[in-house]
């Protein structure tokens, strides 16, 4: 009888201890997919000639967005009845090391901010929110990837039960049957799309419009979401008597608006990369000299 062979997960999500301090996978996953991110953006802004002594505030912002966004989500959409039910439980929204993260919470927060950024530093650099975002989405797309490996490393939002032959059995949780890798397939798309995505910058960015980027990132991000989420074990109690779970209605709204901004796109045909007025030449004033005599 052939026996099927599935993959025993005993991984430690720590790496190392140092005293009383240890270094998790997913920290180290969660800012290198930041660094990676400000390197990205230093080809962006050394490519369409943006300042570049804008990068450190733009990484500031972006850090504090994605902590502050997907802490907040995970307290209001998914256990609000802990966080705010109680002073224990609404004093550990502000200790995100407890763990819960939610990535819509993330993405709405981090909307707000490049929309601010925008505002402050973009009329100098001749940038609004459209282009940030379509430049941000393609950052993101890797840093998803890297942040999904992370929750791989820490044993959890994986899937149901599968038969599957890559099917992981989640030994740190007690688990005894192997469940969907939903980890890496959430990685596996995020991975596929971020290099899709950053070559169409590379190869086709003057024939691009604006709102291209974000419009394919938040519909096939979102999309993908709704679908691997079929295949997920509920991350809270009333989920489970749900026609559809919390992360599939919250990638609704991002579904419809990737749309939206690829109507916006076809439709206005704004084009993609930054565009810097021409310089307005001096009118040269005419003088008017003698003529000489007998001409």
């Amino acid at each position: 009888m052939l026996q099927i062979l599935f993959v025993h997960w005993h991984v430690d999500p720590v790496i190392f201890h140092i005293g009383s301090l240890g270094l998790r996978w997913y920290s180290l996953l969660f800012v290198s997919g930041f660094i990676l991110g400000w390197y990205i953006f230093k080809w962006f802004f050394k490519r369409e000639g943006v300042d570049m002594t804008l990068l450190d505030s733009l990484l500031y912002t972006l850090l504090f967005g994605t902590i502050v966004g997907a802490r907040l989500g995970h307290c209001i959409f998914y256990q609000p009845d802990y966080y705010f039910g109680s002073w224990r439980g609404f004093l550990e929204i502000f200790m995100p090391w407890k763990g819960g993260l939610a990535s819509h919470g993330g993405t709405i927060m981090l909307l707000l901010c490049m929309w601010w950024y925008a505002r402050k530093y973009g009329p100098k650099e001749h940038f609004d929110f459209v282009w940030l975002l379509d430049h941000l989405c393609i950052a993101v797309a890797f840093a998803a990837c890297f942040i999904r490996l992370g929750n791989l490393f820490n044993s959890e939002i994986y899937g149901d039960v599968t038969n599957l032959p890559w099917g992981f059995i989640f030994e740190l949780r007690g688990e005894t049957e192997p469940k969907h890798p939903t980890q890496l397939y959430e990685a596996g798309t995020y991975l596929l799309l971020g290099l899709a995505l950053i070559s169409l910058y590379k190869w086709r960015l003057d024939k691009t419009y604006r709102g291209t980027f974000i419009g394919i990132f938040m519909l096939v991000c979102f999309g993908s979401r709704f679908l691997i989420e079929f295949i997920k074990e509920p991350q809270v109690g009333f989920e489970e008597n749900m026609a559809l779970n919390m992360g599939q209605i919250l990638s609704i709204p991002f579904i419809l608006l990737g749309i939206g901004f690829l109507v916006w796109a076809f439709v206005r045909k704004v084009p993609a990369r930054v565009v810097r007025p021409e310089p307005v030449k001096p009118v040269r004033e005419q003088t008017h000299y003698a003529r000489p005599i007998g001409r």
